[in-house]
């Protein structure tokens, strides 16, 4: 009795349910837009084929097994199945590109591979040639019925799907495309195979090929499920290609609204592809790579941001992580103050009062000039792709004096140094150096944040949240001290105050012959933990009224740093509280899954 419900209570409600729960945190207004334009469009369009399909008694249902309520002769349950598949494939797709930042994707749209080409136009032939067969076999009341009616109905819109973004969704990774179809396909396969078992519905003898892939699996059935989740996922990629092009190009798309309107969507389509900024891709790119291979932490938080701001967030780190390997990788303290002095230079030019009537586009050309000149080539996108329009430009000129002040760690006692001290003397040296080279970033990330997020804060509220977040960076910097310890050793570095030092015994000679050794250094470690924590729990609540999309990630990537400080904090046990990497202690993968999680789906 009522066995069509009682399959959508016991399979399709619940796997909705659970993947609502485990997206939720991700999800956003843009989202939930795209879902629902799908929904509708897979409504309208399986309406009048399923209706179709039922008159000609394709399919049936036993009255027993429905509610009984119709809509064009199609049971409600139905109905309700085009919406649950729909909203489920979406879900999956949404969680498995959630990683991928799909503007990256765009360059094969103006000049692709050969074989991109290729697999496109042979696309194209195959799903002209099944529609075509499919008007031949969608005949009634012969065996390929059914299967050609499924291609005669569903070949066409794959067809207008490929031509819009199948470069695109073949310059995807598989995971982002391949198993979104696969898994819905193969849960709904098993679905199905159980309801045609139990006869829930069936399949109107001599329209069918009576080939099964498995138990009572007809091929059509399996067909079916297969195309309409191609086509959902397909759909999907349509719209994310349009997002990617709006949040990718700045000159395209100057200002963008919080969430990009139909209006705007439809834009990006009209776009030629002549006018994409492939060098901008490609300087994304590698900006992507510099913190993939920097920064586990602020990568894994970084995919969980959405559009232009999780671009700029990309960009900026590029720009602090180039600087700062400009200047850590000098052979002197002349070439330092040379790198510190052309970085400056590059942000006066930026910021400069002296140029505020000058033309924007001969100001753009004479920064990229300079960069050019004073930079070497690898450094031209990070600088170039920084949006300096956004960022506030005290934190910058604060974050190079801090890259310099490691300089003198590097160079203390070179002739050409002899006037170098150790840079961290006192607590206050040290409160110094950690707002320079980390405060400065919570400050910026959070102008980024405002900016896309909540341009219309008040000053008050902005006041605040830039205020915790320099809390919060110096707090994460003591935390990356402590934990470093021996790793700067190794590389002549002692971040530990000379003070503290002295109160100890001690002296920086001792600390890097020895950095593992005197207890002292384990009490030192603590009282920088315990700073740590104190401007962590001072900071922490004003973090709520980051703006909701970007809360979560923020909030996710400082509490994976600070899981280092509390890891550090517990009493060390064999390969199960903390392992140690290239002398550093991390975090085990799953407890930092643990703490994202936690970050993620706090209220």
């Amino acid at each position: 009795m009522y066995d069509y419900a009682f399959v959508h209570l016991k399979f399709t409600i619940p796997l909705a349910i659970l993947l609502t729960a485990i997206a939720y945190p991700i999800l956003n207004r843009i989202h939930v837009i795209q879902t629902g334009c799908l929904i509708f469009i897979a409504f309208t369009a399986a309406l009048p084929w399923d209706a179709y399909l039922i008159e000609q008694k394709v399919w049936s249902y036993p009255p027993e097994a429905i509610v009984g309520p119709r809509l064009l002769g199609i049971p409600f349950e139905e109905l309700f199945f085009f919406v649950i598949q729909t909203y489920i494939t979406a879900l999956v797709y949404i969680l498995f590109n959630k990683p991928v930042l799909h503007a990256l994707h765009l360059n094969n749209q103006r000049n692709p591979p050969a074989w991109m080409r290729v697999v496109k136009v042979a696309g194209q032939v195959i799903l002209v040639a099944l529609s075509v067969w499919g008007w031949k076999a969608a005949q009634i009341n012969q065996e390929t019925t059914y299967l050609g009616l499924i291609l005669v109905w569903a070949c066409p819109f794959l067809l207008a799907i490929w031509t819009l973004a199948g470069r695109f969704i073949l310059s995807l990774p598989w995971f982002a495309t391949v198993l979104p179809v696969a898994l819905p396909t193969f849960y709904l396969w098993a679905v199905d195979e159980l309801a045609l078992h139990r006869g829930t519905w069936s399949i109107g003898s001599g329209t069918k090929l009576e080939y099964c892939l498995f138990g009572k699996l007809d091929i059509e059935e399996a067909t079916f499920f297969l195309v309409t989740n191609m086509l959902i996922v397909s759909g999907m990629a349509v719209f994310d290609q349009y997002l990617a092009v709006i949040y990718a190009f700045p000159t395209l798309f100057p200002k963008v609204n919080r969430y990009p309107t139909p209006l705007m969507l439809v834009q990006s389509r009209l776009v030629n592809t002549a006018k994409y900024d492939l060098e901008r891709i490609e300087g994304l790119r590698e900006a992507v790579e510099r913190l993939r291979l920097k920064s586990r932490s602020f990568y894994l938080a970084n995919s969980l941001f959405s559009g232009r701001l999780r671009i700029d967030l990309i960009l900026l780190y590029s720009f602090c992580r180039l600087a700062d390997d400009l200047v850590d990788d000098a052979k002197s303290r002349l070439e330092v103050l040379s790198w510190t002095a052309k970085l400056n230079h590059f942000l006066d030019l930026h910021y400069g009062d002296s140029e505020a009537t000058e033309d924007p586009k001969l100001k753009a050309e004479r920064i990229d000039a300079y960069i050019k000149e004073a930079f070497p080539p690898f450094a031209y996108q990070a600088l170039h792709l920084l949006p300096t329009h956004i960022l506030p430009p005290k934190p910058l000129y604060e974050l190079i004096k801090g890259f310099e002040m490691d300089s003198q760690f590097t160079f203390h006692g070179q002739s050409d140094s002899t006037d170098l001290k150790y840079p961290i003397a006192d607590d206050k040296d040290l409160e110094t150096y950690a707002i320079r080279v980390a405060g400065t970033v919570g400050e910026l990330c959070i102008a980024l944040i405002i900016h896309h997020c909540l341009p219309n804060m008040s000053d008050t509220q902005k006041r605040r949240l830039e205020s915790a977040a320099c809390r919060m960076g110096i707090a994460l910097q003591y935390v990356n001290i402590a934990r470093d310890i021996l790793v700067d050793a190794r590389i002549g570095r002692v971040y530990l105050p000379t003070t503290w030092l002295k109160e100890e015994g001690l002296s920086h000679k001792m600390v890097l012959e020895n950095p593992e050794g005197p207890a002292v250094i384990e009490k030192m470690r603590r009282r920088l933990l315990d700073n740590a924590f104190e401007l962590y729990r001072e900071a922490r609540p004003e973090m709520q009224r980051i703006p909701a999309e970007a809360r979560g990630p923020m909030i996710g990537a400082v509490e994976n740093y600070m899981e280092i400080g509390r890891v550090l904090g517990e009493k060390e046990e064999k390969g199960q509280v903390f392992v140690r990497k290239e002398g550093r202690a991390t975090v085990p993968k799953q407890r930092r899954l643990r703490t994202l999680l936690k970050a993620l789906y706090e209220p």
